[in-house]
């Protein structure tokens, strides 16, 4: 799919003059903060059950830099992504499409973002974990936004890897390091990535079809998509309890993994049966809600673990 074929020519964006000079909401809506809300929580877990101790001046500068290294990636992903953003129903209200910030103006926010979130927690705390932020800032601008989206149905399944760095990046920050703990917690965010986006994708295939994006839907249909996402909600079920494997998690968070996970197979199941119609629409919409909730929850139960047993050994 190349992107000759979209109707709307980044350049004729970049200099049109409807554009309007945006306030602050219009700056911060760049940064996608629903999704930087998840990327700051999954890295507050990594750094929380990370083998040591931060300072919490040192701990909140982490978390802040994180969270800046995410706005600095929504903000680029839609720089360049404006062309197919006006055409998609889902994304046309957002600030460069609405001409509230030019693509110009997006470009420089985001790789000033970028550039001092990496700088300063590379100066503030350690540059391992530098080098991850600017490594998933990197993958998802120019792997996934430039390379994969445009070019490949399984765009998400790879492309995915940008929003699974967070709590490893949390993880150096603290430790330093990167350990076979850490790489769970990756893990566990990049199985369930396909599955909740490609839930979505399915009630939303027509957007992406408009806007020439070969999203699994598009590429092969519903029904391959739905076996796809029964096939990895099978994987994940497992690999949910995998941070108790490793140690990471106890006995709620083994019970959590496995009743959350039983209820995720079970919501993909009924978007494999149900295949017309509002009841496939509304399968995948609860899927899609669901799976939110699935992560939030098994990083949730983490933390309270965690604190829990920080509590217990303080007391003792």
């Amino acid at each position: 799919m190349s992107d000759t074929s979209l109707d709307i020519d980044r350049t004729e964006l970049e200099t049109s003059p409807a554009y309007c000079a945006g306030d602050v909401s219009d700056f911060f809506a760049l940064m996608k903060p629903r999704v930087m809300s998840l990327v700051i929580f999954t890295a507050l877990v990594g750094i929380v059950v990370a083998p040591g101790t931060l300072h919490p001046v040192i701990a909140c500068t982490a978390l802040l830099c994180i969270a800046v290294g995410a706005g600095a990636s929504g903000a680029l992903n839609m720089w360049y992504d404006a062309d197919i953003d006006a055409i998609m129903q889902r994304t046309a209200a957002r600030p460069v499409p609405r001409g509230r910030v030019s693509p110009g103006e997006a470009l420089t926010f985001g790789t000033v973002l970028a550039v001092g979130s990496v700088l300063t927690l590379g100066l503030l705390v350690n540059w391992i974990s530098a080098a991850l932020l600017a490594l998933t800032i990197g993958f998802y601008l120019f792997i996934y936004t430039m390379w994969l989206k445009r070019r490949t149905p399984q765009n998400i399944v790879i492309g995915g890897a940008a929003g699974a760095f967070p709590p490893m990046i949390g993880w150096a920050a603290v430790t330093g390091t990167v350990s076979l703990e850490s790489m769970v917690l990756f893990l566990l965010i990049f199985m369930w990535t396909p599955p909740h986006f490609w839930a979505l994708a399915l009630y939303r295939s027509r957007d992406y079809e408009r806007a020439g994006i070969p999203m699994l839907p598009v590429t092969a249909g519903h029904d391959v998509t739905r076996r796809h996402i029964l096939i990895y909600s099978l994987i994940l079920g497992p690999t949910g309890l995998a941070p108790f494997i490793v140690g990471l998690g106890g006995i709620l968070y083994a019970v959590s993994a496995t009743a959350l996970g039983a209820v995720f197979i079970a919501l993909a199941i009924r978007v494999y049966n149900r295949r017309e119609g509002r009841a496939a629409e509304q399968a995948a919409k609860k899927l899609f809600s669901f799976s939110i909730l699935y992560l939030l929850a098994l990083f949730a139960v983490l933390l309270v673990e965690h604190v829990l047993d920080g509590l217990v050994v303080t007391g003792a």
